[in-house]
């Protein structure tokens, strides 16, 4: 992230509800007035992938910092394989402490030949950005840019991104990495995916590394840049409980933001509404710095005034369907969640269902077997069923 747009933090559409996530789609979107100042925005269930809320949320923007989010779930994934551990020690080269030294990025120092832990240079990753940091995790993960950037792609693919466009780490030009920059890419080229990338990215995360949330809400820590020398690091999402711009019925925890010329302002957010998680994207927002948080607010003030979040079980299913013949034999299924978000004043029961069987289901427990759609007024949306 830009350190200008740091200074600023310290001075300082239409609603498109397409139930398409692994098990819903609606095939008609709901018009409300516009809500969120942002070129794009997409809110989505974390547990489900029910997208709530999308505005041009396929297109390929400039992410910034956003792209943190990937850089940690590779990392994550090493530290899982054993691959990097957690109090290991990373020493600092001369190209990375020269970034880390850059005043126009967003850093905590990182002195040359010195030692931090990958702990450490995750917290600062994570909480205020830190450029350098997030250089020299990378660095030691895979040796460079360009074998980093493989891998980084491999799991945004994991995560059900299409074609992504990845070329560093940290969200800078190309230009902006010195020495360490790719050959043959022009130097003003930055990161380029989508707000429903970023999302499909967030949910991956937290998926499968549900603990880095133990960081991402994180208000305030240490990190020893040398022997008694300390700096203190606060936590640069303001809609973090307490922080200024928190929501009215949830709480958030995470997630991270960005900020390049080319990106403007951009916040991906997970928290909690209902007891249910939720992920938001703002991507080029206009205005100051906390305009991010408070165009994300909008987003999830619209969704929780038009929805409501109901709660499923195998009542919901009728009984035809609590048992699909396939292949001449009849499978036991159920719902394969637990809950989904519907229109105010719509019931379940009052829809209208279809069958739909999976042409080649596989033989084994939690596998698809079928969708069904169900039709209420205007809006049809898939609910997947699951071998029992």
């Amino acid at each position: 992230m830009k350190r200008k747009s740091l200074r600023k933090l310290w001075a300082s559409i239409i609603v498109a509800t397409s139930f398409i996530f692994p098990f819903s789609s609606l095939s008609q979107t709901i018009q409300a007035a516009p809500a969120v100042q942002a070129k794009a925005a997409f809110m989505m269930d974390a547990k489900s992938g029910q997208i709530l809320y999308q505005h041009n949320a396929t297109k390929k923007y400039a992410v910034a910092s956003l792209i943190k989010i990937l850089t940690l779930a590779v990392i994550m994934e090493d530290i899982h394989k054993g691959k990097l551990q957690w109090d290991e020690e990373i020493q600092i080269n001369k190209d990375v402490a020269k970034v880390a030294d850059d005043w126009h990025f967003s850093n905590v120092p990182l002195l040359y030949n010195h030692r931090y832990t990958v702990k450490s240079l995750i917290e600062s990753m994570m909480i205020v950005s830190a450029d350098g940091s997030t250089e020299a995790l990378a660095l030691a993960d895979a040796g460079t840019v360009g074998n980093f950037n493989y891998k980084m792609k491999q799991v945004a693919k994991r995560a059900g991104v299409k074609n992504p466009e990845i070329y560093n780490m940290i969200g800078l030009s190309n230009g902006e990495l010195g020495n360490l920059k790719l050959h043959n890419v022009n130097k003003d080229q930055e990161n380029q995916l989508s707000a429903k990338d970023m999302a499909l990215i967030a949910k991956y995360l937290i998926d499968k590394y549900p603990e880095v949330l133990n960081i991402t809400k994180t208000k305030y820590a240490d990190f020893q840049i040398s022997k008694g020398n300390t700096k203190k690091m606060e936590n640069i999402i303001y809609m973090l409980d307490g922080m200024g711009y928190g929501p009215k019925k949830g709480k958030m925890d995470g997630l991270k933001t960005g900020k390049t010329d080319a990106a403007g302002y951009c916040y991906v957010g997970t928290g909690t509404f209902f007891n249910r998680r939720v992920i938001t994207v703002v991507l080029d927002v206009p205005g100051k710095y906390s305009n991010q948080f408070i165009q994300t607010n909008n987003m999830i003030d619209t969704v929780l005034e038009k929805y409501d979040l109901v709660k499923l079980n195998q009542k919901n299913l009728p009984k035809k369907y609590q048992t699909i013949k396939v292949k001449h034999k009849r499978i036991n299924v159920k719902l394969a969640d637990d809950a989904l978000w519907l229109p105010k004043g719509q019931k379940l029961e009052n829809a209208k269902v279809n069958l739909q069987v999976k042409k080649h289901p596989k033989n084994k427990k939690g596998s698809v077997i079928a969708s069904l759609s169900y039709r209420l007024a205007n809006n049809t949306f898939k609910v997947n069923l699951i071998r029992k």
